[in-house]
């Protein structure tokens, strides 16, 4: 389970700005926590809440963004540079992350980042058994030599051959190169499941992750099933939802241009009933935006809740009621429906989440001349968890809201 993550010179954060998932004992959650492997209380639920521009975004992108690094880095072009961007008060200084996980042994990992564009200047990955007294030490730290243009690099059980580590490119992870070699730990590491909607861009829109959800419902019968039951059970007026393979295109008399044949793809329909019982199908790409978004939402989540993991959305609710937060976000409250201890993480823009999940699971960010701040809720002196949350945000009480 994630632990915590940190950014500093980030986009639109210059200074560091770190989002922890760890509660106190006394930390009311209302069912969105779990004792992790290393027996630590931590959320399975933290939204992003703030004013448009404030940032919101740019705090939880670099999740996406290191498990891209750590897993597909290796695939990069040798002359790509790395999809991350300093603040631009900053364009010469690194960029740098850090987080903490545990794995189901009870191990805490640590790893940190530091890098420009152009090249990694630090990459390390650090452990702490689940023993009283233990300490971090390193699996590996590989660092950049300006003076002498090459990494040095140093290992403590991470077993990749000395000569493939120092070959390592300027733009990789030595993690996701150490997976192309075979290496046990960094393939573990590499196969860590992140969701998200988020590109180096951006947020990616529904239309565009549409085949994608299709693709891996029509492959995964077990969860096609619960993402029908949820539709189902959340009143979209579905009754169902049939994935065909359907040959392109439909009308067999059209001529192609010479060279280029019909092209094979998985299409979803949702399934109506009528009153007198008979049914009929629409494509699912003709219906509302909102049961659209709910269907290749439903990938994001239901993909984590599967196998573990951590599912990252920026906003949530976006083309959806509000009201469908929490049937959503209840996925990750039992453990009927997140037997691996999934997370997730989001943004949103319906504060009236703040009471649904209370002060220990909110963040709040506000922007300044430029320069994006961050806080949890619960970090504040005098809020309380009795008190009404969204009438005090909303009130101006704790920052972060629009100053229209």
């Amino acid at each position: 389970m994630l632990h915590s993550y940190a950014i500093t010179n980030s986009q639109s954060f210059i200074t560091r700005a770190e989002v922890s998932f760890r509660l106190t004992q006394k930390a009311s959650s209302r069912g969105w926590d779990e004792e992790s492997s290393t027996g630590h209380r931590l959320a399975t639920a933290m939204a992003v809440v703030g004013p448009n521009g404030a940032g919101k975004t740019s705090l939880i992108k670099p999740l996406a963004f290191l498990n891209w690094f750590t897993a597909h880095s290796f695939q990069s072009q040798p002359t790509e540079l790395i999809p991350i961007r300093p603040h631009f008060s900053a364009p010469n200084e690194p960029v740098e992350f850090e987080l903490e996980a545990d794995d189901a042994d009870g191990v805490l990992w640590r790893y940190v980042l530091k890098a420009t564009p152009e090249r990694v200047l630090h990459e390390s990955l650090h452990k702490k058994p689940n023993k009283k007294g233990a300490k971090f030490s390193y699996v590996f730290v590989r660092d950049w030599n300006d003076e002498e243009e090459h990494y040095s690099i140093k290992q403590d059980g991470f077993g990749l051959n000395a000569a493939e580590a120092k070959k390592v490119r300027q733009n990789a992870s030595l993690i996701s190169t150490a997976a192309q070699y075979g290496v046990e730990l960094a393939q573990q590491m590499a196969a860590v499941s992140v969701s998200s909607n988020i590109m180096q861009i951006g947020r990616l829109n529904t239309d565009a992750a549409f085949g994608s959800a299709t693709r891996f419902f029509h492959g995964n019968d077990v969860l096609r099933e619960k993402m029908e039951a949820l539709l189902r059970a959340w009143d979209l007026g579905l009754s169902g939802v049939s994935i065909r393979k359907i040959d392109f295109p439909f009308n067999p008399e059209l001529k192609l241009p010479e060279g280029v044949s019909p092209a094979s793809q998985y299409i979803p329909f949702g399934v109506h009933t009528l009153k007198d019982g008979s049914k009929i199908e629409l494509p699912l790409m003709e219906e509302s935006s909102g049961t659209k978004t709910a269907f290749v939402t439903l990938w994001y989540v239901l993909s984590v809740l599967s196998t573990g993991g951590i599912a990252v959305v920026d906003e949530l609710e976006s083309d959806m009621h509000p009201h469908m937060i929490e049937p959503l976000l209840e996925l990750f409250a039992s453990r009927v429906t997140n037997p691996h201890n999934a997370q997730i993480i989001f943004t949103s823009h319906s504060v009236e989440v703040m009471n649904l999940l209370g002060k220990s699971q909110v963040v709040l960010v506000e922007k300044n001349h430029c320069e994006s701040a961050s806080w949890r809720l619960d970090s504040m002196e005098g809020v309380r968890s009795q008190d009404n949350l969204y009438a005090k945000y909303m009130s101006g009480a704790y920052g972060a809201i629009p100053q229209l």
